[in-house]
């Protein structure tokens, strides 16, 4: 593994007026680490993925990726610096094929008037398309119109359209939500053999998943870091378990 750091985020702190929705978190990523975030609602989990991509910024604190400070770039540029992401709600285009949306994905549309337009005979990037659907295990349903397809599908869909950008940093936001248990089986291998050049950070609530492909597993609640060790490490805590059987902090603290 490259032992240079892919993503750090030093002391973040987000607040919403009065709502301090995130305190002081700070994390790295390895260039080729995979690191899982969990936590029970509210914990702060999608604000501080927010934060990290650019679609919130900080109150306070400082981001870098790959070295660089990127903490008031917008969005777009830090994903043209390599940062793709999904998201807990779905922003595909459903009136298209599932095809179509990974074309897109991969650039290949340009806009004529209102209407975006496929270029067809690029047989190079529908091949791509191809491969990206088998990856993920949507093979036979490129021709498949994305309304039509069930949730579970349509994360894998939007797992693809992240693969398609060739990501540097992969960020993924609860993908197993709405998946059956053949379906997590099938995420969990896809996951352990993504690319060692792509770093990956997971929010996850279903433990299981964060556990079994992370190598440090960040654990956050109340809107501030409280936890971070190896999965072996997470089963054996305390602290872990009381919060997620309901207790508070201050109990195990």
């Amino acid at each position: 593994m490259n032992e240079q750091l892919a993503l750090r985020v030093d002391a973040v702190s987000k607040h919403f007026g009065g709502l301090k929705a995130m305190r002081e978190v700070s994390l790295t990523l390895g260039a080729g680490e995979r690191i899982s975030v969990i936590g029970t609602n509210g914990a702060g989990k999608s604000t501080l993925f927010n934060c990290i991509a650019g679609t919130y910024g900080t109150t306070s604190g400082r981001i870098e990726m790959f070295g660089h400070d990127v903490t008031r770039l917008p969005a777009a540029k830090r994903a043209r610096r390599g940062l793709a992401r999904t998201f807990q709600t779905s922003r595909l285009f459903e009136n298209l094929t599932v095809a179509e949306n990974v074309f897109i994905a991969l650039g290949g549309n340009e806009f004529r008037g209102k209407w975006l337009s496929h270029k067809r005979s690029d047989d190079a990037r529908w091949d791509r398309v191809g491969r990206l659907l088998e990856r993920v295990g949507l093979q036979n349903r490129g021709p498949s119109v994305v309304v039509d397809m069930s949730h579970g599908e349509q994360r894998q869909l939007e797992l693809a359209m992240a693969l398609a950008l060739e990501p540097r940093i992969l960020m993924l936001d609860e993908p197993a939500a709405g998946f059956s248990p053949a379906e997590r089986t099938h995420l969990i291998s896809l996951l352990r053999e993504l690319p060692e050049e792509i770093s990956l950070l997971l929010i996850e609530h279903d433990m299981d998943i964060a556990l079994a492909v992370a190598s440090r597993v960040i654990v956050m609640h109340d809107g501030e870091k409280i936890f971070e060790g190896t999965p072996q490490q997470i089963r054996e805590s305390e602290l872990v378990r009381e919060i997620y059987l309901g207790g508070s902090v201050a109990d195990v603290a």
